[in-house]
């Protein structure tokens, strides 16, 4: 097919001629800033709706498929009559799947993609980066030619910041999951012969690293600020920002020196040490960039923060009276006339204007199926009981330390708040309207035989996910109908992310991993940025026993708990060369028995339920090889040239 490299070699024809229908309702423009093809350049209007054709490209990973998968670590498995999809198929250690036409639900690849559609099916990650990638070329060498008579320094700073940032983001994108990549900074002429060598993914993540400093160097805080952006004030949140490319470059700078990145893929990662050895030089760029960016966070110079958390009833979600944000709007928002979500933490989102695609797909793949109580098809994200004992105690310290307090006849008291949140557990009240003859399930039976538990249509788990969609999407309560107007988007990178990516970072600068260290540009330790997170849920601090790869084990298991089902573990556990290392190839389920009876839990928290026999089981072990730290390329895309070979293994 040789797919991508006719999209890198196309002629400057079409994707002009594409610009003629770039500009849609994906970003909250001014009506006639539609262009014809034969002027994308001339001003800023126009060339802005050049620019706008790549955010509509990027991929909305909770609503690609009917029945989407993005979760491919140690946290999520699927019932067995969704085996087709990629989380199963991960499982299997069978990556190539994610080439499989689509099917399996994955946001990497659609076989028909197309970047100006508006339809949320028709996105994905490499169906799109290198169309991308060359129109931010294209666009950058029209800026150079002068192309952009009528501008100025603003308008021609604002389109270059964006290039720069779309060249390197859909680049950083690819490598995160196929390793290192030519690194394309130039529009190919047709006739030109490609032979651009694959990059280590250091040198590949250098090449970003660059691009995303320059955009951070041209963009505002705020586009609401400038002179361009009031045009849309109140409209630009989506627009790339000097906020966006500092988390990236950051972000960037993380991965490079990880250890996967610095030792290459290896088994033994946790014998070996490997896992703690990180790049000192690439964390304390990391830190720097980070620190730059939090610094002006911490001085109320940007327009982000962290939503509260501040519940009257933190199952329904319930937003407590006086809070002006609220934690769970960063996931999905209900009955705010489809207000997308993110409130003030989201720093990097794509488009999500089909709303409607909350209610036909990602609302009702997350409870349970047993008498109808969700509809549509049999597929259920659930989480993995191994992924939900990382959620510690309120005291911040991890159910399996001495002095944590946990105790196995009561699991389910005194745990990290974000438990309560993202967790449906035993007894937690599942129905809240008439529930005619299911009343048998209105109180969630998650204990071993419960009526929610069979592995067909139940939690196989012994627990259900309500982080991204409430447990209200049932067809009682009937959350997911058009009246509640539930909007689901899963964001990119929002600030937790940052704070704890600087926390990393600025803690692996030495390699003793100290609680103490800071950048140069922010007063910020390690330790007070993971702590930062913990405040704002009502968590504890960081032990202060927990030093050196004691402490790096907390910040780890910290990004695990805030960051739970947002597509992140899979990543992570690869960057720490974890990815084949055990306890993290195992996903298990809770098992146990109730000891209350079934009315106790209409009068009492579920919270305070006893429970006898309390252990865990293992579902599946993944046998992973090194192979399986990147992602195989299409069969149809390589050898095609000496310099541009297969992932090993593959």
């Amino acid at each position: 097919m040789k797919r991508i490299f006719n999209i890198i070699l196309l002629g400057s024809a079409l994707v002009l001629g594409m610009s003629a229908v770039s500009c849609s309702s994906y970003l909250d423009k001014e009506a006639d800033s539609t262009i014809s093809g034969e002027t994308p350049f001339v001003n800023f209007r126009n060339f802005q709706g050049f620019v706008e054709e790549i955010y509509n490209c990027i991929p909305d990973k909770e609503k690609c498929n009917w029945c989407p998968s993005w979760n491919w670590g140690d946290d999520e498995i699927f019932n067995p009559e969704a085996d087709n999809r990629m989380t199963h198929q991960a499982d299997l250690g069978n990556f190539r799947y994610i080439w499989n036409n689509g099917s399996g639900g994955n946001w990497l690849f659609k076989p028909n993609s197309n970047p100006t559609s508006t339809n949320k099916f028709d996105h994905s990650l490499w169906g799109h980066a290198w169309y991308c990638i060359r129109k931010a070329n294209v666009g950058l060498e029209a800026l150079e030619a002068g192309k952009m008579v009528n501008g100025s320094k603003e308008e021609r700073d604002l389109i270059a910041g964006q290039l720069y940032f779309f060249r390197a983001w859909w680049h950083y994108e690819m490598i995160n999951w196929f390793g290192g990549l030519p690194y394309i900074d130039k529009a190919f002429d047709a006739n030109e012969p490609l032979n651009l060598p694959r990059l280590s993914y250091q040198e590949c993540a250098d090449k970003c690293a660059e691009d995303f400093r320059r955009a951070a160097d041209l963009l505002p805080i705020n586009w609401d600020d400038t002179s361009a952006g009031k045009a849309t004030t109140g409209k630009n949140m989506l627009r790339i920002n000097k906020v966006m490319a500092l988390a990236y470059l950051g972000k960037c700078y993380l991965w490079a020196g990880s250890p996967l990145m610095e030792h290459g893929a290896q088994l033994g990662g946790i014998a070996s040490g490997k896992t703690y050895a990180y790049n000192t030089e690439y964390m304390n760029k990391a830190s720097e960039a980070l620190g730059e960016l939090l610094a002006l966070v911490e001085a109320g110079q940007t327009q982000y923060s962290l939503a509260e958390y501040d519940y009257a009833n933190i199952y329904m979600h319930e937003k407590a009276e006086g809070a002006t944000t609220r934690f769970t709007d960063n996931f999905y928002t209900r009955k705010q006339n489809w207000l997308m979500p993110g409130t003030v933490e989201a720093i990097f989102r794509g488009p999500s204007s089909d709303f409607n695609g909350s209610h036909w797909n990602t609302t009702k793949v997350f409870g349970p199926k047993v008498a109808g109580l969700v509809e549509h098809d049999n597929v259920i994200h659930q989480p993995t009981a191994n992924a939900v004992n990382m959620y510690g105690m309120a005291n911040g310290l991890p159910l399996d330390d001495p002095d944590s307090g946990f105790d196995p006849n009561f699991p389910f008291k005194g745990r990290d708040p974000r438990f309560y949140h993202d967790i449906v557990f035993d007894g937690f009240q599942y129905i809240h309207g008439a529930p005619g003859d299911r009343e048998a399930y209105v109180y969630c039976e998650l204990f071993t035989g419960g009526n929610m538990r069979p592995v067909a249509n139940g939690s196989r788990t012994g627990y259900f996910i309500q982080k991204l969609v409430p447990h209200t999407c049932n067809v009682i309560d009937q959350d997911y109908a058009w009246g509640s107007a539930v909007h689901v988007y899963l964001p990119y990178m929002r600030l937790a992310d940052v704070y704890l990516m600087y926390a990393e970072a600025t803690a692996a600068k030495d390699a003793g991993f100290s609680r103490s260290n800071k950048a140069s540009n922010c007063n910020l330790t390690s330790e007070a940025a993971v702590n930062k997170v913990r405040a704002r849920c009502g968590a504890g601090e960081v032990a202060a026993k927990f030093t050196g790869t004691a402490y790096m084990d907390e910040i780890r298991r910290e990004r695990a708990v805030e960051l739970m089902f947002e597509g992140h573990r899979f990543s992570d556990l690869q960057r720490w060369l974890l990815l084949t290392e055990a306890p993290y190839t195992i996903k298990t389920s809770q098992e146990f028995d109730r000891v209350q009876s079934s009315d106790w839990f209409k009068t009492n928290d579920p919270r305070d339920a006893q429970v006898a026999n309390w252990r865990e089981e293992v579902i599946l072990e993944r046998v992973f090889g090194t192979k399986h730290y990147w992602f195989p390329l299409p069969d149809s895309e390589v050898y095609l040239y000496a310099d541009f070979p297969q992932n090993p293994g593959w």
